[in-house]
């Protein structure tokens, strides 16, 4: 019995009859990627169940970002003038972060190697790749951090949503058009990412204090390489593919109110969080920006989670996330001003709740599909990206 059934009769007989697909054309993941990790899933045992290499993967990630967090929790420690992060913690976050890039490409190919996939283990996948995306954000910032030599946590907080938001297209598109296209901007960042940790670890932080070419620093190429991939490939490539089905008469739904609906959810969260950062009395992200990247990174992966099951299932997309409802009157409280002196203990409590709520709604989900399609939840296996 599910702790709570949030997945409708309707979803789980839309998941019965679920084929899962998905193109990856980078070409550093089809000529690179592709063979190392087809050669790497040949030494795991057959036993070894995919979602567990995928959880496994994620929480690399996680570890990452308490590693940080722990050595950097404002975004303090690259700046001129603080004590700077050990140099073995940079050779960690590569190491981790490398590891859990690699662990996401082989999950599917040991799911295709024991023939052993269900709906389930992609959604698990996927589902836990939307929380991610704070998690490396955040953890990579720590390299540049704040200060004239990096990047103010106002400006990361943007970044962020340009990131959140690259990734729900490629849901977006598949919720349109029934095909996960991959975007090609994940390799890419995540091999960058890897490098560019170790890199740190040799060089020092105070290499990124020096400009490229006149005031062009390394903060900016960062930033411009996160906006080039998105606006210069990620948008275009999706839109292109959306606009491939709708002329060949392929789109699941004609509707333009239907096509865009996924994004209801997501930009009214980002309008919510954008007030509280712009009305907050004590200016709360310059205070608690790790906090509360937390809980716009958990909450958004939350709204995704729920757009990946209506998407999977062929079912319509829920028009409102009821998680935004609470967070309403949260960032009303802070507008009117009566909660100036308890701000900080209002994020942190919202985020806890934020955070409970998320893993409560996966945790749900995993039990109620693992119920349905008989199976235990160590067990799921998600289909190959090849």
């Amino acid at each position: 019995m599910a702790l709570y059934e949030y997945v409708t009769k309707e979803q789980l007989a839309g998941f019965d009859k679920y084929k899962y697909s998905a193109v990856d054309s980078n070409p550093l993941s089809v000529y690179v990627m592709h063979p190392f990790w087809n050669s790497l899933v040949k030494i795991f045992p057959t036993w070894l169940a995919p979602n567990l290499i995928t959880f496994t993967g994620f929480m690399f990630l996680v570890l990452n970002f308490l590693m940080l967090a722990f050595y950097d929790f404002d975004f303090y420690a690259s700046a001129p003038g603080h004590v700077h992060v050990p140099s073995w913690v940079w050779i960690a976050a590569g190491l981790f972060n490398f590891l859990a890039y690699t662990l996401d490409g082989v999950d599917g190919k040991q799911a295709r190697r024991t023939n052993s996939s269900t709906p389930l283990g992609e959604l698990f996948d996927h589902g836990l790749d939307s929380w991610a995306c704070i998690f490396f954000v955040a953890t990579v910032y720590s390299i540049f951090g704040r200060g004239e030599t990096g990047v103010d946590v106002a400006t990361l907080y943007y970044i962020l949503w340009v990131v959140l938001f690259s990734f729900i297209l490629s849901h977006w598109e598949k919720y349109n058009t029934g095909v996960l296209f991959l975007p090609w901007g994940y390799d890419i960042s995540q091999v960058t990412i890897s490098i560019v940790y170790i890199v740190t670890a040799v060089v020092g932080v105070e290499t990124w204090y020096t400009p490229i070419v006149w005031n062009f620093h390394y903060r900016d190429l960062f930033t411009v390489m996160i906006l080039g991939c998105s606006f210069a490939v990620t948008l275009p490539m999706s839109l292109y593919n959306v606009f491939k089905a709708y002329r060949s008469n392929t789109l699941k739904h004609s509707s333009l109110y239907e096509s865009f609906l996924p994004f209801l959810s997501p930009v009214l969260l980002f309008i919510l969080s954008t007030l509280w950062v712009w009305l907050s009395p004590i200016n709360i992200i310059q205070l608690q920006p790790r906090v509360f990247y937390l809980m716009v990174g958990t909450a958004f992966a939350n709204v995704t989670c729920k757009l990946i099951v209506c998407q999977m299932s062929n079912t319509r997309c829920q028009p409102l996330s009821w998680l935004l409802l609470p967070m309403g009157l949260v960032v009303l409280l802070v507008a009117s001003g009566v909660v100036a002196h308890s701000e900080t203990l209002l994020l942190h409590v919202w985020t806890a709740v934020v955070v409970l709520a998320h893993i409560h709604y996966g945790v749900s989900v995993v039990h109620q599909l693992s119920d349905h399609f008989n199976i235990y939840a160590f067990s799921l296996k998600k289909p190959s990206t090849d």
